[in-house]
């Protein structure tokens, strides 16, 4: 078997959006600008599928969010070359000559970014090939099924995140995370404002249920360091990214500081990124994307990386592709899901890209033993919402 082709096209959204409410989710450009909302600046209005086809007709599909024109032309130029003709059975060799190939100009962001696409096209047709699910050729199950956490929850009004907590808390969900609305910016007045919403949804779930809470890179050290002992009491399973990615010395500094345990990783790339976070004792939870970090070659590296350490793997954005990780490791215990409802464009655009994702049900999801692959076919319905870029 070889690989005869590789197409890559990019889905760009043309359809209806519902826009942020309120206080949508502080984030790293809250530091920059203040006059408008900023999350805009890290929402996905498209994506880039790859189909990679071989010489006896197997289709794999990979997928790529970051950047996706850029990845595009990464594999179209750069990438496809290096594996057309191969055997996708060498998916080390393949990986290491895409990665070394670009390393020069690559290494993280967009370039390790198309490589996972490329990656996961591969694993997609390795399961295909022989008729089993991807998880299956990685280790197996190692959990009936996966707990997942309610991921949505962002800084709108109070009295509508009690709500949607209330929701989700009666459909079985015992686990939730929400976005804080608030950074140094907001000066003492932001700082009331977030620790008012984490105790409305304390009043909510109570405290046999988890809270995890997110600053997605919008906050910076001084401010984190103001923040996280006043959030002790509401007893967070985790704070969420409080600085930028690159700040691996504020990271560990704020993992030594209080109890409450500091992730990340949604924006580190390479075997080589989470090496450093762990050895720095910067994280206690690692929160990669299979998608970014090299595809499924890498991230099964880094699972066994992480568990040597006894740091768990929480992987972002839930998808079928990090799925089949967390049913196959043990450093895995639960998974980020996020619900389809209404177009938000960001992670929920996979789901109107993609069919075969589970639907959670009673706080759980469930992989199929004998769907092929990562289970992933392209959906029809929604093709007239898209420009597609080939």
């Amino acid at each position: 078997m070889k690989i005869k082709s590789v197409r890559a096209r990019v889905f760009e959204w043309k359809g209806k959006t519902v826009p942020p409410q309120g206080n949508f989710c502080s984030n790293a450009m809250d530091l920059v600008y203040s006059k408008t909302e900023t999350m805009s600046t890290f929402r996905f209005h498209s994506w880039t599928v790859v189909e990679i086809e071989t010489d006896d007709g197997i289709v794999g599909l990979g997928n790529v969010a970051l950047a996706p024109k850029i990845a595009k032309a990464i594999i179209d130029e750069y990438l496809a070359p290096l594996v057309i003709g191969q055997d996708p059975w060498d998916y080390e060799y393949l990986w290491q000559r895409m990665y070394r190939s670009t390393h020069a100009w690559g290494r993280k962001g967009v370039t390790m970014a198309a490589i996972s696409a490329v990656d996961l096209a591969i694993w997609d047709i390795l399961g295909k090939s022989v008729n089993k699910p991807v998880f299956k050729l990685l280790g197996g199950r190692t959990k009936e099924k996966i707990p997942c956490y309610y991921s949505k929850l962002y800084r709108t009004d109070i009295k509508e995140m009690q709500d949607e907590a209330q929701k989700f808390l009666d459909q079985g969900f015992t686990m939730f995370k929400s976005r804080f609305g608030y950074g140094p910016a907001h000066g003492t007045q932001g700082v009331k404002e977030n620790l008012k919403a984490v105790e409305a949804l304390r009043e909510v779930i109570g405290y046999d249920n988890d809270l995890m809470l997110e600053c997605y890179m919008g906050w910076n050290l001084e401010y984190a360091k103001r923040m996280l002992p006043k959030l002790e009491k509401f007893q967070p399973r985790w704070v969420e990214e409080p600085v930028i990615a690159d700040d691996i010395d504020g990271y560990a500094e704020l993992n030594q500081l209080t109890s409450i345990p500091i992730s990340g990783g949604e924006h580190e790339f390479s075997l080589y990124g989470f090496k450093q976070l762990l050895e720095r004792k910067a994280v206690s939870v690692v929160q990669y994307d299979t998608n970014r970090v090299g595809g499924i070659t890498a991230a099964h590296k880094i699972n066994a990386l992480c568990e040597s350490y006894s740091v768990p793997v929480v992987p972002h954005a839930g998808q079928m592709h990090n799925y089949h990780l967390t049913m196959s490791s043990m450093a895995s215990p639960m998974s980020e899901y996020f619900p389809m409802f209404d177009v938000e464009v960001g992670n929920e655009l996979f789901y109107y890209i993609f069919d075969g994702e589970p639907v959670a049900e009673n706080g759980f999801l469930q992989l199929d033993d004998n769907t092929p692959g990562l289970g992933l076919t392209l959906k029809t319905e929604f093709l007239d919402q898209f420009h597609i870029i080939e």
